[in-house]
């Protein structure tokens, strides 16, 4: 009885080895999960895709709103140059500095337009001393006229000699405003007010009439312009509150109004243009910046 059992245990031992042994063999290899790769899409419709599918995302549940990234831009921006060529002889200001309109930034070397203007003033007194002096004789001619005392012909070359007189008077008085006007073109000011954002001149550089001397920028108001998917075309309207928060101060909202809405779609981002005007009165906010925009469509226009 003993010996039927050890035999029994044994088969059973050796049954289950034999189980083991031929289920990993029978086992069928695991089928390859590796999907073949497919090429990649146009990088312009890449970009489209991820533009609406941002949008998409920040849309709140009643879809009335939505965030989007925008960036803060100058409305205006100055290239500034010089009227004249000349030498730098002072500057006045440096990169990042805030200038008012009309406030000089350099002044070009001024020695020879000095002289210009002293000899114009010189040969203005002479043609105005000439031409009051003619004056008088032709006054005398025409006295001497009507008592007869002199001929016609007379009065005549007197009346030439005035006219001649008069006309080099005003070609002097034309000689000194631009002896005038080029000295005062010699002082650079700026024509708006906001920031230096660059400087790329100094003193003793020769400038060409063509040569850009300072990048003046326009800080207020700013320009906030972002993108939006092309289904909202017909729900944005000038005039629509923005609200805007930028990374410097991320506890604050800035507040301004769409002031443009361009009714043109990219064809490759499926998206259009908007842009709102931001007061930025205290010029804490600069160009360049990122915004997260939110937009409420329920909100009337102002």
């Amino acid at each position: 009885m003993t010996h039927r059992i050890e035999l029994t245990a044994s088969l059973l031992v050796a049954a289950a080895l034999f189980a083991a042994c031929g289920g990993e063999s029978a086992a069928p290899q695991k089928a390859s999960t590796e999907q073949p790769s497919k090429p990649p899409l146009p990088q312009d419709v890449q970009e489209g895709l991820a533009a609406v599918a941002s949008a998409t995302r920040a849309e709140t549940q009643d879809g009335a709103t939505l965030m989007e990234t925008g960036e803060l831009v100058s409305p205006v921006r100055s290239e500034l140059s010089a009227k004249n060529p000349g030498r730098v002889g002072k500057v006045f200001v440096d990169e990042g500095a805030r200038v008012q309109k009309g406030q000089p930034l350099l002044t070009l070397e001024t020695d020879y337009l000095e002289l210009e203007l002293d000899q114009a003033e010189a040969a203005l007194a002479r043609a105005r001393s000439a031409a009051e002096e003619a004056r008088r004789d032709f006054d005398r001619k025409e006295g001497l006229l009507a008592k007869g005392s002199v001929s016609q012909a007379l009065y005549d070359r007197t009346k030439a000699t005035l006219d001649q007189a008069e006309a080099v008077l005003a070609e002097a008085e034309a000689a000194r405003a631009l002896a005038q006007q080029k000295l005062q073109d010699a002082v650079l000011v700026s024509p708006i007010s906001g920031i230096v954002a660059e400087r790329r001149t100094d003193v003793g550089e020769r400038l060409g009439e063509a040569t850009v001397a300072f990048v003046v920028v326009q800080v207020s108001p700013l320009k906030l312009r972002f993108r939006l998917p092309e289904r909202y075309l017909a729900s944005v309207e000038t005039g629509q509150l923005v609200r805007a928060r930028v990374d410097p101060y991320p506890d604050e909202v800035f507040e301004g109004r769409i002031t443009v809405v361009v009714h043109a779609v990219d064809s490759a981002t499926r998206t259009f243009v908007v842009e709102a005007e931001i007061p930025n009165r205290d010029e804490r906010l600069k160009p360049g910046l990122f915004a997260r925009v939110e937009l409420d469509l329920t909100e009337k226009p102002s």
